[in-house]
């Protein structure tokens, strides 16, 4: 199971990290025209309506056929390259923190490293590590997503460089402040939910199906994530239109663009002008996504530490499952 666990300690941290990269790389692949549709979704400034004529995307399937219209196949990679980075840092770092923060309470403290809370504050710590490890290439993947035909940035080199001249080191931090706001409760709810998620199906499925852990890790994984996502949306919403801030030019052929002054002004502007709706812009393939990523996430981290455990100590029992 996800976290240290003393009764059957297998993977080390740098295990932990190889298992937490691997499993964001396979997860990308797999989820990334779902997140190019949410951040399409998030930086559009119009009623997300068919209604609205002004509006250039109404809905998933409308939005689907005419990235796929307009820009090809290809477009539902767009910015693949920074968000591989991402998701292969990200992954090695949280969980490589998080098993060895889940490891420091227990051998430091008198709380149960398997307890649902310790897990939630583990998993938000971790969290907001990775995060200030790969916010330069979230930002990066973010434009790259947001960007239209012709493109501004036509790879990832001319994308730095351009960005750093013109816009300065701080450019690659736009954000920030909110997704560290909104990682922590975001993370740690989904180590919580998957935790206790985990703990129930104990309780639920008999010991004679237990052979089906892998599809059980799946499950749990994705509604915690479903959860999680749920309650911490709005943040997310504000930081990819913080991180686009400066790239206006690239979101003319998209519709309306607004410039923010902070945190503060972009919420006053989004409830101002697109009311509480605007807070949860694209959240349906946000909670899809948060679903097929978070579920695999956790299917594969636990499927590669199996395997390097076994890999490792071929003669030893296998990892307790959760």
């Amino acid at each position: 199971m996800v976290g240290y666990d003393p009764g059957a300690r297998c993977v080390s941290s740098a295990e932990a990290a190889a298992a937490g990269s691997a499993s964001g790389l396979v997860t990308r692949v797999l989820v990334s025209p779902l997140d190019v549709l949410k951040i399409r979704f998030q930086l559009q400034i119009e009623q997300l309506s068919s209604r609205n004529p002004t509006a250039k995307y109404h809905g998933i399937l409308q939005a689907v056929q005419r990235i796929f219209r307009e820009e090809g196949l290809t477009a539902f990679w767009k910015g693949h390259v920074p968000a591989q980075f991402l998701s292969i840092g990200f992954g090695a770092v949280q969980f490589m923190t998080f098993e060895s923060l889940t490891e420091l309470v227990h051998n430091v403290t008198s709380f149960n490293a398997r307890g649902s809370f310790v897990h939630l504050v583990c998993g938000g710590l971790a969290a907001c590590t990775a995060t200030v490890a790969v916010q330069p290439v979230d930002t990066l993947r973010t434009r790259f997503a947001a960007q239209g035909e012709p493109k501004i940035y036509p790879n990832l080199r001319h994308a730095v460089v351009t960005m750093y001249r013109t816009e300065g080191p701080r450019t690659f931090y736009r954000g920030l402040t909110p997704t560290l706001v909104a990682i922590f409760p975001y993370a740690g709810l989904q180590f919580f939910f998957y935790n206790i998620l985990q703990q129930f199906s104990k309780w639920v499925i008999p010991a004679e199906a237990q052979s089906g852990a892998n599809v059980k890790n799946l499950v749990c994984g994705s509604c915690a994530g479903v959860i999680s996502k749920s309650l911490t949306y709005p943040l997310d919403v504000v930081k990819k239109r913080l991180q686009v801030g400066g790239f206006e030019q690239a979101r003319a052929a998209f519709g309306q663009v607004r410039t923010y002054g902070g945190l503060l002004d972009c919420m006053r502007q989004i409830m101002r002008e697109e009311g509480p709706g605007g807070f949860f812009k694209g959240l349906s393939p946000s909670l899809l996504k948060a679903a097929f990523s978070t579920g695999l996430i956790f299917f594969w981290y636990e499927l590669f530490c199996g395997l390097l455990c076994a890999m490792r100590s071929p003669e030893s029992t296998e990892r307790k499952e959760g």
